[in-house]
Parts: C-alpha cells; structure tokens; sequence
C-alpha cells in the first residue's frame, strides 16, 4: 500500500503542480493569452479554464473532497488535455508542443489508476 501511495502522490503532485503553475499563468502572463488567440481561442475561455485548473488541482490535492468530486476533476482535466493536443495539432504547432499535453495526460491517468487502487485497499482493510 505505501508503493501505491508513493506513485499517487508523485503523479497527482506534478499533475497539480502543472495545473496550478498553468493557471495562475492564464491571469498573469501575455505571452500565454498570445497563445490562446493563436489557437483560436477568445479570452474569456482563458479565464475560465484558469480558474477550473486552480479549483481542479484544489480537488485532487486535498484529502477530505469526495472520491466522487475527484472522478470530475480527473475528467475535466483528461478533457483538457486531450482538447489541448488536438488543438495544437490542428493549428500546426510542432510536435514538442502536442507532446506536453499528451505526457501529462498519463501522468494523470497513472494518477486515477493509483487513487482507485488505494480506495479498493482501504475497502478491503475496512471489511
């Protein structure tokens, strides 16, 4: 169980991390409100999905939120950066940049994986 443990939290802490770093980025930087209008993007998006990073990566980095509160967050942010590929992708952005989306899309999916194995364990432990 710490084996499962470890993994959780290093995948969930560079996940969140990431989350964070990012979306405090989309309030702070020009450069990334840029890059919003090169994918096509209007600016109101930019804060909006600023702001569910920061609320995301809150859920999946404090203990007390429901498993179920969690399951959302894995899913808004796998949508995100499947959303984020495909939109770099399509405005022939190189490979390097596609790639970043796609790496932490498994790293989260690492994360889920370990948050389920966790849950079954304390079932177990509990019966």
């Amino acid at each position: 169980m710490k084996k499962d443990k470890v993994i959780y939290w290093i995948a969930t802490g560079i996940v969140s991390v990431m989350m964070v770093m990012s979306g405090l980025m989309y309030f702070m930087n020009p450069e990334v409100a840029e890059g919003f209008t090169h994918l096509g993007f209007p600016g109101y998006f930019r804060m909006e999905l600023g702001v569910a990073k920061l609320v995301g990566a809150t859920v999946l980095l404090v203990p007390q939120f429901p498993h179920r509160v969690k399951e959302w967050a894995y899913a808004g942010f796998g949508i995100t950066f499947i959303s984020a590929a495909i939109a770099h992708t399509a405005s022939g952005d190189p490979g390097s940049v596609v790639a970043g989306p796609v790496i932490f899309l498994a790293l989260l999916v690492v994360s889920r994986i370990y948050l389920e194995k966790m849950a079954e364990t304390k079932v177990a432990v509990a019966t």
